[in-house]
């Protein structure tokens, strides 16, 4: 059976193991601790990060962007639509998503990992300036949920379980329509919102 190695917190780990489980694509989790750096990570993926999918054949897929698009190839477009316009909305979902987890985790590690007096605020703020734009943004014109969701949509989900995991109370104030989203999306599919980051 094929494998997804992830971490539990992951926001791209969650959106891969939620995106298999919505296109029907059985898969294997396994759980990595991506600081020890173990040879089941580094073999697969040389630059030890998760998530990586294990095919059954042996081949390596990463990261959890092309993983998604793997995944939709294999199942015959279970995450993407197939017409053009819609695909490129589902595609820009998706890249916006993985935008906002770029600039919350870089959020995460800079006070994670440098000392106290070198972490540098300004870059902070720039990095949540970008966040609440985008947020503002989504939050004004909220993705529709309807029964087909795509990549872009699960990708969406993973990243705001990810806020709520790191960051709760600091981004849910004034956006109530994605606050709203979020309780939707977790009521259509909690097969999914089980796999959010924890």
């Amino acid at each position: 059976m094929p494998k997804i190695l992830y971490s539990s917190a992951s926001p791209y780990s969650a959106k891969a193991r939620m995106a298999a489980t919505h296109a029907g694509y059985a898969f294997e989790s396994v759980d990595i601790d991506t600081n020890a750096g173990p040879e089941i990570l580094v073999g697969n993926n040389p630059l030890g990060k998760i998530p990586v999918l294990i095919t059954d054949d042996g081949r390596s897929v990463y990261d959890s962007r092309a993983i998604t698009q793997f995944i939709n190839r294999e199942t015959r477009n279970a995450l993407f639509p197939r017409n053009a316009a819609k695909r490129t909305e589902a595609e820009t979902l998706e890249a916006l998503a993985d935008g906002i987890a770029d600039c919350l985790l870089a959020h995460v590690y800079e006070r994670r990992f440098r000392p106290a007096e070198k972490i540098e605020q300004s870059w902070l703020d720039k990095q949540w300036t970008k966040v609440t734009r985008a947020l503002d943004q989504l939050n004004a014109t909220p993705p529709r949920l309807p029964v087909k969701i795509t990549a872009g949509h699960i990708a969406l989900r993973a990243t705001l379980g990810y806020l709520s995991l790191r960051f709760e109370g600091k981004w849910e104030r004034g956006r109530a329509r994605l606050v709203r989203w979020t309780k939707r999306f977790d009521e259509k599919f909690p097969e999914l919102a089980a796999l959010l980051p924890k």
